[in-house]
């Protein structure tokens, strides 16, 4: 079944995968962090990855990392605002997701330009964002996020097949599902996940993997998130091997560059 999500500005067709660029507006996100720096460098940043042929901008402003502090929704919107408000501007086309779990925040982002919602929580933090969604009849981004639990993969499928129809339910069409790798996982149920990430294809709705230099890829290697590219590119290519249809990535040209050999691999699918 051809798999596509509707945005504002376009349909953006996922017979092919695609690739959504991290921008980070906050200063203690766990890799790259754009908080401290200027707008014009931000722009440059987010030119920089359109050229490099990003599809979608996720633009979060409230890291969600490991043992991060948490900060208020007032804070959260202080720094998105102006992000937000000036990628918009300079780049009118470019398909824009918030990473927020916050409604009101939310809500906010959608009015002032955001074409879609990531939110890493599924909902369980703030169920009023799906109603968000609704009204305004945005792509939303459901992520596995829940505690640990002994038998991983049936309690991910049954957690989407739960909230797929919630919010099929509320008439919000366009729902990506993200199993959530690195959130209230052990390692071993992050690689139980990416091993089996096929049987999420049965719910026929686009999958978001977001392994981009995690630390279920730089701890068992005894690195940093620096030195992790190559086992970002490979953990990847296993994703899309297994039907991932959007890599959430920090590195754009490495992403294209795996989506481009798979591709060549699945001509005749």
């Amino acid at each position: 079944m051809a798999l596509s999500i509707n945005t504002h500005n376009q349909l953006l067709d996922l017979s092919s995968p695609k690739v959504m660029a991290i921008v980070n507006v906050t200063p203690d996100s766990f890799y790259t962090t754009w908080g401290n720096w200027s707008i014009d460098t931000l722009l440059q940043h987010v030119q920089d990855a359109l050229d490099q042929g990003a599809d979608i901008l996720d633009i979060g402003a409230c890291s969600t990392r490991p043992n991060h502090t948490p900060i208020s929704a007032n804070e959260e919107w202080t720094r998105l605002a102006p992000a937000l408000q000036a990628i918009r501007s300079h780049f009118p086309n470019a398909i824009l997701s918030v990473d927020t779990f916050r409604a009101d925040i939310a809500e906010q982002a959608v009015t002032l330009g955001a074409d879609m919602i990531n939110d890493v929580y599924g909902g369980d933090n703030d169920s009023r964002i799906w109603e968000i969604a609704a009204t305004y009849h945005v792509p939303y981004v459901l992520t596995f996020a829940q505690e640990p639990q002994e038998y991983i993969l049936s309690h991910m499928l049954d957690f989407f097949q739960s909230r797929l129809d919630q919010l099929h339910s509320m008439n919000i069409a366009d729902v990506m599902i993200d199993p959530g790798f690195g959130f209230a996982k052990t390692e071993e149920q992050n690689y139980a996940i990416l091993q089996h990430l096929a049987l999420l294809t049965q719910l026929h709705a686009p999958i978001l993997a977001g392994i981009s230099r995690k630390s279920m890829l730089y701890k068992p290697l005894g690195v940093t998130p620096s030195d992790v590219l190559p086992a970002t590119v490979a953990a990847n290519t296993l994703a899309l091997e297994r039907g991932a249809n959007i890599l959430r990535v920090h590195d754009v040209t490495a992403a294209k560059q795996a989506i481009a050999i798979y591709s060549l691999t699945h001509k005749q699918e």
